[in-house]
């Protein structure tokens, strides 16, 4: 089957749906009351990052563990990712992000003060082939509030929603003397169903394309269907999101187990990785796509490891660890 090129794609795209405006920008008033803190960004190795140097202030909706302060975009953790007690105050908004056919990860209002100008950068994670997607949703805007994404430069509408290729180089910019742009900034994992709000245009490239399509978990979601605690030996960049090779390496000693919350967790080289159900058999990392999932075999002596680029898919099988009588 022949395939279409990731970057044969535009920089950018509108969404079907529009949503009202107005009550999205009146219901900032019930979260305002207060400054946001400015916003952070996030490390593969789970370390929250440097405060931004510019006015760029964020109110997370959505981030792991449900944490009302934490203003970096989040990824894999010992937390999935939950609602914060801010969503309460914005029944509206929280009927939008109901409507969005996809697994969702952080939802952050994000606030860009007059004057404010961020360095161009590149947020490598959010790309098609990965499967992962970052949505915005204008709330309040003004013709000199714009976003340069891969040098086209965008002033996008309330209302509106729209997909960008946040791996390509980009950068914020308000000239704004006194409008502060608000955006809701969406990170979810691309379905079918979400990749049918794109436009007619994009539909070749979803279709054919070097795309990565999720499931929507299940509504029940399934017991890991061996014993636990379970211990394997997996690669050890199983569980590194910057290694080009996840499934090579030496093996080392991996075990999962229920963590706080009866959380399905697995735990490799000191850290540990919530697990979230892909469909009734299969396990992705939450916070992540199903680039990288595991299957546990149904008698329980072993996992099969799979890697996704696109359609392009590598596995490997490793055998559980005796279980200690």
């Amino acid at each position: 089957m022949t395939t279409t090129s990731r970057t044969a794609a535009a920089e950018a795209a509108q969404l079907r749906p529009t949503f009202d405006s107005g009550r999205l920008a009146a219901e900032l008033a019930a979260v305002t009351a207060h400054t946001w803190n400015v916003q952070r960004t996030h490390t593969y190795g789970g370390q929250v990052g440097q405060p931004a140097a510019i006015d760029w202030r964020v109110l997370p909706l959505r981030s792991l563990g449900g944490d009302p302060e934490r203003t970096d975009p989040g990824g894999p953790g010992p937390e999935p990712f939950k609602a914060t007690r801010w969503l309460d105050q914005l029944p509206y908004l929280a009927e939008v992000l109901d409507s969005i056919p996809a697994p969702l990860n952080a939802v952050r209002l994000m606030a860009l003060g007059p004057g404010a100008v961020s360095n161009p950068h590149c947020d490598p994670k959010y790309r098609l082939d990965r499967g992962i997607v970052r949505l915005h949703i204008p709330v309040v805007t003004d013709p000199g509030a714009v976003l340069v994404l891969d040098d086209v430069e965008h002033c996008w509408q309330p209302g509106t929603c729209w997909y960008g290729d946040f791996s390509r180089e980009h950068l914020v910019r308000n000239t704004s003397q006194t409008v502060t742009r608000v955006h809701v900034v969406v990170d979810a994992l691309l379905t079918v169903e979400l990749a049918a709000w794109f436009p007619d245009s994009w539909q070749d490239l979803l279709t054919r394309g070097e795309v990565l399509l999720n499931h929507t978990a299940p509504a029940q979601a399934p017991a890991w269907p061996a014993g636990l605690p379970y211990e394997a030996l997996l690669p050890s960049g199983f569980a590194d999101f910057d290694a080009a090779t996840p499934l090579d390496g030496s093996l080392i000693p991996a075990r999962i187990d229920r963590g706080a919350d009866d959380v399905l967790a697995l735990t490799i080289a000191g850290r540990a990785f919530a697990l979230v159900s892909v469909d009734d058999s299969e396990f992705r990392f939450s916070g992540w796509s199903e680039q990288r999932t595991l299957q546990p075999d149904s008698d329980g002596t072993g996992l099969t490891l799979r890697v996704r680029r696109g359609r392009v898919l590598a596995d490997r099988h490793v055998t559980a660890a005796p279980r200690t009588p």
